[in-house]
């Protein structure tokens, strides 16, 4: 707590922006060269010293150069700009108060040094350490340079000491409202460009649930009256399931680009609360597998290699956003030359590791480099908003790490995400933390493990042994078969391209096994992109399916989370008794929603458009479910939720599960205080809405 605090109080009193750079260089720069010639030649103060004087100017003239330090020194420049910011203010003014015998002149500088140092580092607990290591180290030259010489201060020190505080106070006071009237203005302006930003953002994943709607269509027969519908061919019926699978995704992007945006807004802080160690190589493949490529063409621009792979501490969407937003602007320079391609590798480092994104087209220019992590600064890009690398730069420096760029104009453009080092240490601590956790999950448990490579197999159950889990082995489908007729399981985990049957074939044939490993929930796993399968393996019943390399954080997830929904999503239940209200004022959701209830065989469902008519309807008949929206015209869920927990009717305790477009955390702890049950944020997914039902009904 204590670590995290004082990281805290750096990142919070380090404000390096371009303003802070220019005027450092702008301000202390020439003030610093011209003070030696006015005091020494126009004040003739007793003391001055030339070399002082120019090694602050250097100092102050050096950090406007820090867009031009190497990628691997770059994580670096927070430190160097604090002891730049010690010598130049703290060590400086105090060392000429000093020498010169506490001179009325520098007094009324120590003041003004005062001032200046809190408005470059507003945190109290960092410029305490500043103004002390500057003072300190003041004092020890003082001691070294002038052995013997007493100080004689003549000056009111109560008095002046007053005037130390109130300067302080008023400094704190004047940084607090600056920053507050500079983050308003900055808010506003990007308030301003939001309904852009998100229309820029959200274009890519529309456009492609578009393209696949329209691909799909394309493969359906043609349905008119009288015609008998054909047999759909496996090949057709193969690119049907990849373009939902696809559309699905391209859903689930423009989800999290609104999240995104939202916690943007919020000034919320998704690190804390989401951020775990991830695989480069995994999480890139992934996001490359998920990009919403205008074509197969477009696809075969993008090479990937990850032969020198390694773990970072991040967000899974996030990381991903950042990966869409490389590859979509150099897709956009790209198009206009077939032979151009992107390249993307990772890089093992001493310190820092790397993710190098770079493709082969115009390029830019020099003096467009170092503005381009500007916010809404965006050049050559028609409809571009700016809003995508300023966003790149910010979760990469929220990764503790960087991002920058290099470009030669007519030949490449390379960026470099930089990660630091994570030590064996800090991952073996959170591998153990994440197995003490899990353990309980899986104790008892059996699993089979069915995959063609013996060696990945090992290296599986080698993940898996510190859980306390039974794991036996499989080679193919048909062994798979003979060992679930005689022996049982908690879970089957296989690869997806298993030999003899594969993942979807399996769970097939389990589908009507009424043996002992009835309703046994199946991970499955594959190499190959995502969206081949995710269609099909939703179908088959698939609780989850992973990509290789398997690690240990997202395996353990999924397992856990199988062996939880074991008894309510695979076993078979009849709940065609059962009795839902259904609450929403958009008409289109009740559809939806409607569509879902009656896949699960519950077809009792009454409607209500808002709360006044489903608190009617809960006076007069028993349900067994409420699926209540929260933002509603007449009444809103909320209070329709508070008034069916504190009246008297037959439904007064029948869970409530809440559907609502808002995410905001406050909206969520109200519900649960108003007496719902759960919350779904919508568009609502069918898995976890289906599990939610199963849970309560």
């Amino acid at each position: 707590m204590i670590r995290s605090y004082l990281r805290n109080a750096f990142e919070e009193g380090t404000m390096i922006s371009d303003f802070n750079l220019r005027s450092a260089a702008l301000l202390g720069a020439p003030a610093h060269f011209l003070f030696f010639f006015l005091f020494k030649y126009g004040f003739h103060l007793p003391y001055e010293n030339f070399y002082l004087r120019m090694a602050a100017t250097l100092l102050s003239l050096s950090v406007v150069f820090r867009n031009r330090l190497p990628t691997k020194v770059k994580p670096l420049f927070p430190y160097y700009w604090h002891f730049t910011i010690i010598f130049v203010l703290p060590f400086i003014f105090t060392v000429y108060l000093f020498m010169n015998n506490f001179h009325e002149l520098w007094l009324y500088w120590e003041i003004f040094m005062l001032f200046v140092l809190i408005t470059f580092v507003p945190n109290w607990l960092i410029f305490a350490i500043d103004l002390f290591i500057g003072v300190a180290a003041a004092l020890l030259f003082f001691v070294l340079a002038s052995p013997g010489f007493e100080l004689a201060p003549e000056f009111n020190i109560p008095l002046y000491a007053i005037v130390i505080f109130f300067t302080i106070v008023a400094g704190y006071m004047f940084s607090y409202s600056n920053r507050k009237g500079q983050l308003a203005q900055e808010k506003n302006a990007a308030l301003q460009a939001l309904a852009v930003g998100i229309a820029h953002e959200m274009r890519n994943p529309l456009g492609q649930v578009r393209y696949n709607l329209d691909a799909i269509q394309d493969e359906l027969p043609a349905c008119y009256s009288g015609r008998a519908a054909g047999e759909i061919s496996e090949e057709v019926l193969g690119k049907i399931y990849a373009g939902i699978a696809q559309g699905q995704m391209a859903v689930n992007r423009g989800v999290q680009v609104i999240d995104m945006i939202l916690e943007e807004v919020r000034n919320e802080d998704p690190f804390r609360s989401g951020s775990t160690y991830l695989s480069a190589a995994t999480v890139t493949r992934k996001a490359l597998d998920e990009y919403g490529y205008e074509s197969d063409e477009e696809r075969r621009k993008v090479h990937f290699s990850s032969e020198e792979d390694f773990m970072f501490r991040g967000v899974d969407a996030m990381y991903v956003f950042v990966i869409f937003n490389l590859v979509m602007n150099a897709l956009y320079f790209l198009r206009l030359d077939p032979k151009g391609g992107i390249f993307i590798k990772t890089r093992r480092g001493e310190r820092m590791n790397s993710v190098i994104v770079k493709d082969t087209g115009p390029g830019i220019s020099k003096d467009n480099l170092t503005r381009i992590f500007d916010p809404f600064f965006t050049s050559g890009k028609k409809g571009g908003t700016g809003l995508g690398l300023a966003y790149c730069r910010r979760v990469m420096r929220l990764f503790r790490g960087d991002i920058a760029c290099e470009s030669v104009q007519g030949e490449y453009t390379e960026f470099t995400l930089s990660f630091p080092v994570i030590n064996e240490d800090e991952l073996a601590r959170f591998e153990g933390q994440l197995y003490s956790d899990n353990r309980p999950d899986f104790k008892g448990k059996r699993i089979l493990l069915a995959d063609h490579d013996a060696e990945h197999r090992k290296r599986v159950t080698t993940l898996l042994e510190p859980l306390g889990v039974e794991t036996e082995e499989a080679e193919d489908g048909g062994e798979v078969l003979g060992k679930i007729s005689a022996v049982h399981y908690d879970l089957l985990l296989c690869e997806m391209d298993l030999s003899l049957n594969d993942g979807s074939g399996l769970i097939n044939l389990l589908n009507g096994y009424n043996g002992v490993n009835a309703s046994l929930p199946v991970v499955a796993y594959s190499g190959e992109p995502s969206y081949l399968y995710f269609g099909r393996a939703e179908k088959s019943g698939i609780a989850e399916l992973l990509s290789l390399p398997l690690m240990l954080q997202p395996l353990v997830s999924a397992l856990s989370a199988a062996l939880s929904l074991k008894n309510n999503r695979f076993e078979k239940k009849d709940l065609s008794d059962k009795s839902v209200l259904l609450v929403d004022d958009s008409s289109v959701n009740r559809t939806a929603v409607r569509g879902m209830l009656r896949h699960l065989g519950i077809t009792s469902v009454v409607e209500a458009s808002n709360g006044i008519d489903a608190l009617e309807i809960l006076e007069k008949m028993p349900m067994d479910l409420i699926l209540l929206d929260i933002q509603m015209p007449v009444l809103d869920g909320l209070e329709v939720a508070k008034r069916i927990r504190t009246g008297s009717s037959i439904n007064r305790s029948v869970p409530i599960i809440a559907m609502s477009g808002e995410s905001d955390s406050a909206i969520i702890e109200e519900a649960i205080q108003r007496g719902m049950n759960a919350y779904l944020v919508k568009p609502v997914d069918r898995l976890l809405i289906r599990q939610k039902i199963m849970q309560f009904v």
